[in-house]
């Protein structure tokens, strides 16, 4: 239904069914054009090229995300090379007087883990993990937690890396959180144009961190923070990007910051990824392809891939191996869990072998679901050769 959208990528890996796309998904070929754009503009513009991107492609990005995450203020929306960039740079808002008091869950990115980690080894926070599975209980166990003790930071994905499974009610986990003090943050990176997501009850509130490498499609380069409205939070990690439109007034006194979402913006970075993500937000927008109309094909493509799962009959990789068998408890792929990782190991080398690309995290084997996909053409029969 949408592959035409897709002919640069799927001619060019032609031969290969890939369900890797919650890790690396494939670029529509609009993002080809975005990229010569984004050349042919800055040897236009030159000098005057930062001006220029800030005033054209960058509002333009905003207002899109803005609309698919239900925001009434754009302007809070600000860029960098990776999420973890903008990770920091929240960190970097606690004075470290003391440890920096941390609620989290056993399911984060590796960057995420490994950055608090490193922080815990030199006494910069004192961490409480939260299990994310059972996920069905995931969203009451964690607001519980907040109601029992006090945190200067809330950290939680929308959607979790290594099970694909759904924090459930955000909305309640954020009200939970009384100290306006509190900050807030959610990892939107797997929930961002995969999951409906309605953030106007919570704008005021919450750090939303996402980017286009994987559901917006947009590739690596172009990610985001909304940051919540009327923040007047002073980074410590911070660059000029952060004080831009008032370069020209003279310096005196405590560092300035703009007043809205670029007070969390760093320094130079490459603007091609961004116009390719505009270019991505914009061509949907035009389809009038919306969040729901993705998600509900998605689903089709997970229904008609286990159906084609259920009769192989295999032993190891069947429907009741599933983390969570509920499919609206999804983001965009689906987790099995298999007894041990050398098994997932040899599954996923023999489907490989086979074009069947996947990727395991220890004994989870992981399949993605995409718009380039044609749920008709699954096959997975080379599972017959491999029994166990």
């Amino acid at each position: 239904m949408y592959q035409q959208l897709f002919s640069r990528f799927l001619a060019a890996n032609q031969g290969k069914q890939h369900f890797a796309c919650h890790s690396h998904y494939f670029w529509p070929d609009v993002t080809r054009d975005a990229q010569i754009q984004y050349w042919d503009d800055s040897a236009q513009w030159v000098d005057e090229k930062w001006q220029y991107f800030f005033s054209d492609c960058v509002p333009q990005v905003q207002n899109l995300i803005a609309q698919t995450l239900n925001v009434d203020t754009p302007e809070q929306i600000v860029f960098a090379p990776n999420t973890h960039e903008l990770l920091y740079r929240i960190f970097s808002c606690f004075e470290l007087q003391r440890p920096i008091r941390v609620l989290t869950t056993d399911s984060e990115f590796h960057s995420f883990s490994r950055q608090i980690k490193r922080m815990e080894e030199v006494g910069q926070v004192e961490v409480t993990r939260i299990a994310s599975l059972p996920s069905q209980t995931f969203a009451e166990r964690f607001a519980a937690s907040i109601e029992q003790d006090s945190y200067d930071m809330v950290f939680f994905s929308q959607v979790f890396f290594n099970s694909g499974t759904s924090c459930g009610d955000y909305n309640r986990i954020v009200a939970a959180v009384e100290d306006p003090n509190t900050i807030i943050v959610m990892d939107g990176y797997h929930g961002f144009m995969a999951k409906p997501t309605d953030l106007s009850a919570v704008q005021e509130r919450i750090f939303y961190l996402s980017g286009s490498y994987k559901y917006a499609q947009g590739g690596e380069g172009a990610c985001f923070a909304v940051v919540p409205r009327n923040c007047d939070l002073r980074p410590i990690y911070t660059g000029w990007y952060a004080e831009f439109g008032e370069l020209s007034a003279a310096k005196a006194g405590t560092v300035q910051y703009s007043k809205n979402g670029m007070r969390f913006a760093g320094a130079t970075m490459d603007f091609s990824a961004i116009y390719r993500l505009r270019a991505v937000l914009q061509q949907f927008a035009d389809m009038k392809l919306t969040v729901v109309q993705i998600d509900d094909f998605i689903k089709q493509c997970q229904r008609a891939f286990l159906a084609h799962l259920e009769s192989l009959n295999h032993p190891l990789l069947n429907k009741s191996c599933l983390l969570v068998e509920d499919l609206a408890s999804h983001g965009h792929f689906l987790t099995f869990e298999l007894p041990s990782p050398a098994d997932a190991q040899i599954l996923h080398d023999h489907l490989r072998e086979h074009g069947v690309l996947t990727d395991y995290r220890a004994n989870r084997l992981r399949f993605g679901f995409a718009l380039y996909h044609n749920p008709s053409e699954y096959d997975l029969s080379c599972l017959s050769e491999v029994a166990s």
